[in-house]
């Protein structure tokens, strides 16, 4: 990993927090984000069924197709008590507490159903494909995290005014559905989202140019060794500056104990000068 002479990280600005960076690292988060395409007839009719209520989104990534049916029938009965329409992406048994405005799907077009002019919420694991085609689209979120990087992603969200956080193993329908409606009608979340939107696209390059661009530059000039700092050529010993230390650390224990040897001959002196004087 030492070696690599260019890192792509998979973030930028709307999702991180100001920090010093090296020349070798740049951010493209976003990179496959694009607009929206039409959706599959069927689905469309769903979605304009929910008249000026508008969707919610729910998707827990292509990891996880099912969850406990205690947990599946919490989540269940929390979505069927908002007035908006519901697409969850779900593989598992059908929730008993499932209502009329959700439904489920193996497959959703994700990008397409958050750019959607209805498109009003997102429920997330926090993967960071899912995080950037929301704030691509401007939509708020309702974060539940599971595993990995997700659960940090979520917490720059929430940091940022455009999510909210729930714990999948404990959270009550209670929670879920006043999550939803935090980010669905509180204003302010959706105006955090727009703004991080706008962050995004206000790029001088598109980060799938800029990561091409990155590429084809260490291909031309093969490798970017200029742009890699020493640090990376330095042994743990160095890289931590333990030698420097023990370096140190001896020159404070040698002066030490030249002081402490001095002080014992000028007091030994000292006591000897006394004697004599006691005897004359």
């Amino acid at each position: 990993m030492r070696k690599a002479d260019i890192w792509l990280i998979r973030t930028y600005w709307d999702l991180e927090f100001p920090r010093p960076l090296l020349p070798h690292f740049d951010f493209v988060g976003g990179l496959h984000c694009k607009p929206a395409k039409p959706l599959p007839r069927e689905m469309e009719e769903f979605v304009q069924s929910s008249g000026e209520n508008g969707i919610v989104v729910f998707s827990l990534g292509s990891m996880v197709n099912n969850m406990p049916e205690e947990r599946a029938n919490v989540i269940a009965s929390a979505l069927a008590q908002i007035p908006q329409k519901v697409l969850w992406r779900f593989d598992g048994k059908k929730p008993d507490t499932l209502g009329p405005n959700t439904r489920l799907y193996k497959w959703l077009p994700q990008n397409d159903l958050l750019g959607h002019p209805k498109a009003k919420a997102f429920i997330t694991h926090g993967g960071t494909n899912g995080i950037y085609e929301a704030i691509y689209h401007g939509i708020p979120m309702v974060g539940i995290p599971l595993f990995a990087d997700q659960a940090d992603n979520i917490v720059h969200m929430k940091a940022k005014g455009a999510a909210i956080r729930l714990d999948f193993s404990t959270m009550s329908s209670a929670d879920l559905l006043n999550a939803l409606r935090t980010v669905i009608n509180d204003p302010l979340y959706k105006e955090n989202a727009m703004k991080l939107s706008r962050i995004q696209h206000d790029q001088p390059l598109k980060p799938l140019d800029r990561a091409v661009f990155w590429i084809e530059y260490v291909m031309r000039h093969k490798g970017a060794k200029h742009l890699r700092p020493a640090s990376h050529d330095l042994t743990w010993l160095q890289y931590h500056s333990l030698d420097v230390i023990g370096f140190l650390l001896a020159c404070v224990a040698t002066a030490m104990f030249v002081t402490t040897q001095c002080c014992l001959f000028c007091c030994r002196k000292v006591a000897k000068t006394g004697q004599k004087i006691k005897k004359e």
